[in-house]
């Protein structure tokens, strides 16, 4: 595999987001061998059975850019405790229906910004339990919690942390790596 190929999207429609920040910043970070394309899941509407048979464009165009994707990089605010909707509710479109799912055998990496000082541990831990279910495949390390976010981005969501920008570029590069070693595998 030459080049792998990333979709990334944020699970915060927040106009100031500092997880959209975290994510503009691995676009600037990405390694070489690596391309990044950014997916707004904001015109996704919520999830409907009754419309699984005939998903709406933007559902469409989402599971297609999945599937053209090798890898996959989630960032995730935390809201209570937990990912939040939107971002649960994207999932759940792609995910079905469950046998032609493009998120299955994924490899995924995830991180995710807040202004607490657990930086979305707990949603990220969340995040890998439906991992489990739709079968993407988590990259286990490394981890990246930005906490204290709101020291870490400037007002127009500029990066003003450097460590935070290369703990970006690993996981980007482990990122990488283990799509590489899941693709040799097969």
């Amino acid at each position: 595999m030459e080049t792998v190929r990333v979709l990334g999207f944020s699970g915060s429609l927040r106009k100031g987001s500092y997880n959209t920040a975290a994510l503009r910043v691995a676009t600037q970070v990405v390694p070489e061998g690596m391309e990044l394309e950014v997916f707004d899941i904001s015109p996704i509407p919520l999830y409907n059975g009754d419309l699984e048979a005939q998903p709406c464009e933007a559902v469409v165009r989402f599971k297609e850019r999945i599937a053209a994707s090798d890898a996959l990089l989630i960032v995730t605010p935390e809201y209570n405790y937990s990912l939040p909707g939107v971002l649960k509710n994207a999932i759940d479109w792609a995910s079905r229906p469950a046998d032609t799912s493009p998120l299955s055998g994924k490899p995924m990496a995830m991180m995710g910004a807040s202004m607490g000082l657990f930086g979305t541990a707990r949603a990220q831990y969340h995040l890998r339990q439906v991992a489990v279910f739709t079968n993407m495949l988590t990259l286990n390390r490394p981890e990246v919690f930005i906490s204290v976010a709101h020291t870490k981005f400037d007002g127009e969501g500029n990066l003003l942390d450097e460590d935070t920008g290369e703990r970006i570029r690993g996981l980007l590069e482990a990122l990488g790596a283990w799509t590489r070693h899941l693709a040799c595998a097969e």
